[in-house]
């Protein structure tokens, strides 16, 4: 896991650097836009300031010595504040939102996908097959401005936001808390909505293949419960995919969706690493980059021992092959 994080460190500083320009290139160019200007010793006043003067290997060996030994992922240029503390004011409600989310999905998708696969070719199963082509199809950002043209059209409600106006810069209670709640639903299922329908269609395919095996069909005819036999192996093999998904997972947790941040006004993570691209702002994009990279091998690795947990199979052909 180390040398693979060190490797992605070392790409994602470099990619970030490619465009040309810099955030002083990007500043300049919206100053212009504004009708302000900055002389040339500003520029390199600022250009020493900010050490964009140094090549960028020098950059990049300043930057992750001082997060191995230090715990500084450096300064936001466009946020002049620690990185850690651009991403932390967010980390919060990315998370909150994001756990939810992938509650709902599971809880609403894993029941569909069951029923599905055991009611093939019924209404039910031609229902579910329509709303997981629909699902998969509808991008989230087109599903949320959908919602927001009915709500404001038909019923004068705006639902951009995580919070009413009277609590937006209030300190947290539980009246915020309540506040929170009441417009959470809404990113929820407007985020969650292509995941349950991949999810429905994955699990759906899995399980209809495990229920067609020798292994079933021998327990239906020593008479065992239906029931009996759908949970004790197909449900947990026909989950394995799901389970493997959970390197992605956790990323997705703190990165949030971008995209549909941007549209509902949510105050996330995600869309400070959209403008930290934006402005080329190194040191956050790269940390924020790495930030990733390190719970997506962490999730890999949560996945392969929660397979070999749910799935004998796995426990026993490695003690076969290291017999």
């Amino acid at each position: 896991m180390i040398p693979i994080l060190f490797a992605i460190s070392i790409i994602s500083f470099i990619i970030i650097e490619l465009p040309p320009g810099d955030y002083l290139t990007s500043k300049i160019a919206q100053l212009s836009q504004e009708g302000g200007a900055i002389s040339q010793s500003e520029l390199e006043n600022l250009r020493q300031q900010y050490g964009l003067d140094k090549p960028v290997t020098h950059r990049y060996f300043i930057w992750i010595t001082n997060i191995l030994f230090r715990g500084d992922f450096g300064r936001s240029f466009k946020y002049n504040k620690p990185v850690s503390e651009v991403i932390g004011q967010r980390l919060l409600l990315t998370v909150i939102i994001s756990v939810t989310t992938l509650i709902f999905v599971w809880v609403v998708a894993i029941p569909i996908g069951v029923l599905s696969a055991t009611r093939q070719y019924s209404l039910f199963d031609h229902f579910a097959t329509f709303f997981g082509f629909v699902g998969l199809a509808v991008p989230n950002f087109l599903l949320a401005l959908i919602l927001m043209f009915i709500s404001y059209k038909y019923f004068g409600v705006s639902i951009t936001g995580l919070f009413s106006p009277d609590y937006a810069d209030a300190q947290w209670s539980f009246a915020k808390f309540l506040d929170m709640m009441k417009h959470l639903w809404v990113p929820v299922v407007v985020i969650g909505t292509g995941g349950t329908a991949g999810i429905i269609r994955t699990l759906r395919g899995c399980l209809l293949d495990e229920l067609k095996k020798q292994y079933v069909v021998t327990a239906r005819s020593k008479g065992l419960k239906e029931r009996k036999i759908l949970f004790k192996y197909p449900v947990r093999i026909a989950l394995n995919p799901l389970i493997s998904t959970i390197g992605w997972v956790l990323p997705g947790i703190i990165s949030g969706d971008a995209i549909v941040a941007n549209v509902l006004n949510l105050p996330t993570t995600g869309m400070v690493l959209l403008e930290a691209l934006q402005f080329q702002d190194m040191y956050l994009a790269a940390s924020f980059v790495l930030l990733l990279s390190v719970l997506t091998v962490i999730g890999t690795l949560i996945s392969d021992i929660l397979l070999a947990l749910a799935d004998p199979r796995i426990r026993y052909g490695k003690g076969k092959d290291n017999a």
